[in-house]
């Protein structure tokens, strides 16, 4: 893993509570800034299934296809669609 040196500022807050956790974890405080780069990085592109279901929900109904069984015959029509 090759690692890019950078500079970053933290509050007075932050620096401590980094250096408490370092020295009971027994990790350099570069290696935790890392792990919450990662977490931050995980989180910010994972979008929530709750988020994902709300979505879905609010653009049901807003397509009209013409097809009053759509519900019942999804498949056949998505089988028909893809054969096209």
């Amino acid at each position: 893993m090759d690692l890019i040196r950078t500079q970053i500022q933290l509050t007075e807050e932050q620096a401590e509570a980094l250096k408490k956790i370092s020295s009971e974890k027994k990790l350099s405080i570069s290696e935790l800034i890392r792990r919450g780069v990662d977490l931050l990085l995980k989180n910010f592109f994972t979008i929530d299934i709750e988020v994902k279901k709300k979505r879905a929900l609010n653009i049901s109904g807003m397509f009209h296809t013409g097809k009053n069984d759509l519900s019942l015959n999804h498949d056949r029509y998505l089988d028909e669609d893809f054969k096209k």
